[in-house]
């Protein structure tokens, strides 16, 4: 970690604010390689020797000694300052060939010349060490250069004696270390830098060099520049925060700037996100534990390969390690080591047990843990990643190497014999009675202490009850069982053997976007054996470059053939969230490979799945809607459109045809699956495979190519694109004059046709959004193009049908063709002709006879040209012959009829044509309060703003308003104790058709728009940030957040992010602000800690399922709820709270009204009031046709 003492200071700023690297032109600084003079050779400042500096001597900017420890401890994150010797304005030498001098707000410490911008940047344009300046000079006219190993920098003051000061105080400054500069660049050791390299910084037209060193970022223009020690900025990372964006860019961000970053590749950006990431918590690390753990000498050394300065530990195993061993701690589980940090986790560090580790320590630790360990299994500082975890797993989970207690074997004794050692101080002792059996929780038969914890409480062993404590739950090491056991489920050791050459990439944390080319593969020799899948660089090689234990892999998936540079790959997701790409040109190598590697990771239970041709096969949990509190292990293969369950509660296999599922939706981290009769959670317990099984499953629901059977299905075997066409048509164009001959928009046919090609299942057909011809047309044009058409192969002999002139025998020919058809063809034909045969019955009023269908759907089903007819003979057969041909039950067709008369009736009561008033609504609007005095029924048309409506309500009281008079409409609902005030541009019928019987429209003064607007006029930029309160609605699968809690929320232009706390690098959560409605105010009975609150409403855009979460907010103060709400307007309506002017916003919201025609979409709604029962309605729409102002009359 960097030296503070050497570190760019950050100041404090009383109001933070962005500033820029760059110049007006993007040019990083003004000094490019073309705008600094260079150095005449004749000048004697120079130092003799620095020719002779190595290319790889690394920078004086950065601190001189290896790895600098932090100051202990660090109380809070304000950087620590150098005190400034000297500040002020100079012009600085302009770049070469401009005239005009560039103004720079100048600042001078112990250790750096530093200019800025203006004297409130927080980051610098340029720094120049002290020690690297050789020499300041005065040059005439209040100028003075300063002189650096390569380059001068020169500088104008406002007059002499302000240039003669600066001169006196740099030449003091640089005088005593002048003599030291030589040996300093000569003989700095190399700077433990955590990475560093060129970076692109977004706004900039070239690449800076930067790097990651402890606690800070340090920006360079070039690497000449580094190792000269002449840098741009630092960037303390205390106050940093990284954010992986789109491809290779990632965010810096700080209160003060956002530094957008590009890396050159996508491992290159994981590198710098790590680094920066490792930078954060060295920043925000605390050494106050670490120092007093390492106060014991012992504890200077990690316990298991010897590291030194190890700043993890095991707090139940009671030892220290470094920060390799601390992943294959890790990986142990928590049951077996629970893993924790020095220095970030200080809240878990009590006194005790930070003494408990003082007395105890390594070497006492091991002296039971490590007592007889091999030599030639021992661990140091250079073993592997797989020695460690071989090492570990023996020593911890397996026992390998204790030191057996005496009684070890005997319960009774080994529990007895803990009940008497906890009443002394002996940890040691507890230790290994603990760690060979004894029960932490045994019964001591005593009624005041019953467990050996509560008899360490009364004989006050405090160092006792800490450990006990800690172990309440741990696993006890069992040497007798050499494969480890899961938790959730047995798998015998495997006895799969094979082997040879597969082509591997490196491994990913990320699911797979791109194709990777052959030159991103690498030849490895791989082993499968006794568990584990090894790779080595060559057959000859006996140590393997990596490896997996196939109890860690949970998902294998197959890519389809040319994904990739090889053409048959395969992938292995493990459970540490990584991903192994695996390839071969061989087909059959790669089927044997997945096939060995399937039988050694699927447990027996589930081995019918082996038998599938599966694209992905794998672990996953899920949930029931009978137990939706626990989750429960489940083996899933994906084969096509079917996804194949072992499920741990079924006996045997089940089947899940996912093109005809009722629905699929995605919510977070679960995957909703909805069959007739059945619903199934599949929760993803890793991110990186779970995504991939979403895509998988999602894909596959979906259309998967272009005939009949590829398309998603209902139940009944039936496109779903047909049936809902089918059933769109049958509720609402039955009675349309020519259905099916009048052509629709071409447009919207295409744009739906293309909906349901997408996903069918998320397509609804509504009276308001679609036309009847639009969707007639889609039906028409998706048999045309359907491939294979609708009758198969064997169309030809349907046609010829229709030349047998014995009716009765051309019936049967047809029945024998129908029967002979593929299931789904069957069930579709059947479908249709059942739909054309109840338009031909309705034909009185569509005008859609028997024949007029015959010429329109013969050459649509045969997808001919139709010249001939022979095509239409055959549509009219099958309708004119339906009952015969198809086997209908009669008295079933009849009651499908009635039903369809019925309805057609039934929609001519309630939409009668009425004219000119079609279209618009009666509603009920109160003024000021809800009260029947102040009731007011208004017609509403589908363009009526809610301007528009405060405007009618406040003209019907004959009431006159001033200019600060911010009178609104607002949406108040009841149940929920909430309001919210409607934008003045905002349409008001989509609000009335959202309200429930809670709920209703009330126009009232806005008292506080005023401060809004006063608040939003003095903000640059329209974001914020900061605490608050936050609670969320019960959620979909029964976990709910309990109660207020304090979180961290940054809104800016496109969404709303929710952090655990102020420190936190990554949101838990993210909603995009167009999609959230904010109403003021909270419902009592959820105890809200403050009366100043928001519920805000998130409902998602997606069309396939209308996802709604609701959750609350609580401010400190009336100003802040204020001040967060007026931002959330004033982003979702573009800065536009209230008109400029009021009035004449009122004359022309009204000339707009009289002037704007009807929204076509509610053309044909009646006039409903959306008050009163179901008979006042329809004598209200009968009113109001006979006479439109009779409503009215009263008011």
């Amino acid at each position: 970690m960097a030296d503070k003492s050497t570190s760019l200071p950050v100041p404090i700023i009383p109001k933070p604010r962005y500033s820029s690297l760059c110049s007006d032109d993007e040019v990083l600084d003004d000094e490019g390689d073309l705008c600094y003079e260079s150095v005449p050779e004749k000048r004697d400042l120079w130092i003799e020797n620095y020719s002779s500096l190595p290319s790889t001597q690394n920078s004086i900017y950065l601190p001189v000694t290896g790895r600098v420890l932090a100051p202990s401890p660090k109380t809070d994150s304000t950087p620590q300052l150098t005190p400034v010797i000297k500040m002020g304005w100079l012009d600085k030498n302009p770049p070469q060939g401009s005239l005009i001098y560039q103004r720079r707000w100048v600042k001078l410490d112990a250790d750096y010349l530093r200019y800025f911008d203006n004297e409130k940047e927080v980051y610098s344009k340029r720094v120049i060490p002290t020690s690297s300046i050789t020499g300041v000079a005065n040059v005439g006219d209040q100028k003075f250069e300063v002189v650096t190993h390569n380059r001068i920098f020169l500088f104008r003051a406002e007059s002499d004696s302000e240039r003669n000061e600066w001169v006196s105080v740099l030449q003091d400054m640089t005088g005593p270390v002048r003599a030291r500069v030589s040996n300093e660049l000569t003989l700095n050791p190399m700077v433990n830098s955590e990475m560093k390299g060129y970076l692109e910084l977004r706004g900039l037209r070239s690449k800076l060099y930067t790097v990651v060193c402890g606690d800070k970022v340090f920006l360079y223009k070039n690497i000449e520049e580094y190792k000269m020690g002449i840098g741009i900025t630092s960037i303390d990372m205390n106050v940093g925060n990284v954010k992986e964006m789109d491809r290779r860019a990632f965010d810096l961000t700080t209160p003060y700037r956002i530094f957008s970053f590009i890396a050159e590749t996508d491992q290159l950006k994981d590198q710098w996100v790590e680094a920066m990431r490792n930078s954060i918590a060295e920043a925000l690390s605390n050494y106050e534990v670490a120092e007093k753990i390492w106060a014991e000498p012992d504890n200077q050394k990690c316990a298991d390969c010897g590291a030194p300065k190890p700043e993890w530990a095991a707090i139940n195993l009671c030892v220290v390690f470094c920060k390799r061993c601390a992943g294959e701690h890790r990986s142990l589980g928590p049951s077996i080591s629970k893993v924790r940090s020095l220095k970030m986790d200080k809240k878990v560090w009590t006194n005790e047990l930070i003494q408990l580790f003082r007395v105890l320590g390594n070497e006492r630790a091991n002296q039971f843990w490590a007592a007889n360990v091999p030599p030639s299994e021992a661990l140091s500082v250079c073993s592997s990643s797989e020695e460690r975890r071989r090492f570990i797993t023996a020593k911890y989970r397996e026992g390998k190497y204790r030191r057996y207690h005496p009684l070890f074997g005997n319960q009774k004794e080994l529990n007895n014999a803990l009940c008497i050692n906890v009443q002394s101080n002996d940890v040691c002792e507890t230790l290994a009675l603990v760690f060979c059996g004894a029960d932490v929780n045994c019964d001591t038969g005593l009624p005041d202490s019953p467990s050996p914890i509560a008899l360490a409480v009364n004989y006050g062993q405090a160092l006792q009850v800490e450990f006990l404590t800690q172990n309440r739950n741990t696993e006890i090491p069992r040497s007798e069982v050499k494969l480890a056991i899961h938790t959730e489920h047995y798998m015998a050791p495997p006895s799969i053997t094979h082997n040879g050459f597969l082509f591997k990439t490196a491994s990913m944390a990320r699911p797979i976007t791109e194709r990777k080319n052959k030159e991103e593969f690498s030849r490895r020799w791989c082993v499968l054996n006794d568990g584990n899948f090894n790779y080595y660089e060559s057959d000859k090689n006996a140590t393997p470059n990596g490896g997996l234990k196939m109890k860690e892999i949970v998902c294998l998936a197959v890519s389809p053939p040319e994904t990739h540079g090889y053409d048959h790959s395969f992938e292995i997701y493990s459970d540490a969230e990584r991903l192994y790409l695996f390839g071969t040109d061989n087909p059959e190598t790669m089927r044997e490979w997945v096939k060995s590697i399937a039988k050694s990771f699927i447990p027996q239970c589930a081995e019918e799945l082996l038998q599938k041709d599966f694209e992905r096969i794998g672990r996953l949990r899920y949930k029931d809607p009978l137990n939706l509190e626990s989750s429960r292990v489940g083996w899933f293969c994906l084969v096509g459109s079917t996804l194949h369950v072992c499920l741990e509660d079924s006996h045997g296999q089940e089947t899940i045809h996912l093109q005809k599922l009722l629905e699929l939706s995605r919510d977070n981290e679960v995957l909703v699956l909805v069959e007739r009769g059945r619903t199934l959670y599949i929760e993803g317990e890793r991110k990186l495979d779970f995504h991939g099984w979403a895509a998988g499953i999602e894909r596959a629901a979906g259309s998967s190519g272009d005939t009949l059977r590829q398309q998603q299905l209902t139940e009944a075997d039936i496109p779903v694109i047909v049936e809902r066409c089918i059933h769109y048509i049958t509720q609402y164009g039955l009675t349309s004059e020519g259905i099916y001959r009048k052509s629709g928009v071409n447009s919207k046919i295409a744009a739906l046709l293309e909906a349901f090609r997408r996903n069918a299942r998320s397509v609804w057909l509504k009276e308001a959004e679609q036309q009847v011809d639009d969707v007639s047309n889609v039906l028409k044009r998706f048999f045309r193009d359907i491939e294979e058409g609708l009758f198969g192969q064997h169309s030809q002999n349907w046609l010829t049908t229709t030349a047998v002139s014995d009716e009765s025998k051309r019936i049967s020919h047809y029945q024998l063709l129908f029967n002979n058809l593929p299931r789904v063809n069957k069930a579709t034909l059947r479908t249709l002709v059942n739909h054309l045969y109840c338009v031909q019955r309705f034909s009185e009023m569509n005008q859609m006879n028997l024949h007029n269908l015959a010429i329109v759907f013969g050459p649509t089903l045969f997808q001919t040209d139709g010249k001939d007819y022979n095509a239409g003979r055959v549509v009219e057969d099958l309708i004119q012959h339906y009952i015969a041909i198809f086997h209908v039950n009669e008295q079933q067709l009849k009651r499908q009829l009635d039903e369809i008369t019925y309805i057609i009736k039934l929609r001519d009561n309630l939409n009668p044509k009425t004219g000119p008033a079609s279209g618009d609504f009666i509603c009920t609007v109160y003024l000021e309060e809800k009260k029947e005095t102040a009731e007011q029924h208004v017609k509403v048309p589908a363009s009526m703003t809610a301007a528009e409506l405060t405007f009618e309500i406040l003209d019907r009281r004959k009431m006159t308003w001033k200019d600060k008079d911010y009178w609104c409409c607002f949406e108040v609902y009841e149940k929920e104790e909430t309001e919210r005030p409607l934008h003045y541009q905002e349409r008001v019928l989509p609000i009335l058709h959202s309200l429930g019987t809670d709920s209703y429209l009330l126009v009232k003064k806005h008292h506080s728009m005023e401060a809004m607007l006063v608040y939003l006029a003095s903000k640059v930029d329209v974001t914020k940030h900061g605490m608050l309160k936050f609670r969320e609605e019960k959620s979909l699968l029964g976990l709910t957040t309990g109660s207020f809690n304090d979180r961290y929320f940054m809104l800016n232009q496109t969404s709303l992010r929710l952090y655990k706390d102020v420190r936190s690098n990554r949101a838990e959560k993210e909603w995009p602000v167009k999609c959230l409605k904010v109403f003021q105010g909270i419902k009592k009975k959820l105890r809200p800690p403050t009366c100043w609150g928001l519920t805000v409403v998130y409902e998602s855009e997606r069309t396939e399922k209308q996802e709604k979460q609701q959750w609350y907010l609580c401010c400190d103060t009336q100003t802040e709820m204020r001040e967060w709400f007026a931002t959330f307007l004033s982003i979702q309506h573009a800065g536009v709270l209230w008109p400029a002017d009021w009035v004449k916003s009122r004359a022309a919201s009204r000339a707009a009204s009289r002037a704007a025609p009807p929204d076509a979409r509610l053309g044909n709604v009646s006039l409903i009031p959306l008050r009163g029962s179901e008979n006042e309605m329809r004598n209200s729409v009968a009113a109001f046709t006979a006479d439109p102002l009779a409503l009215f009359g009263n008011l």
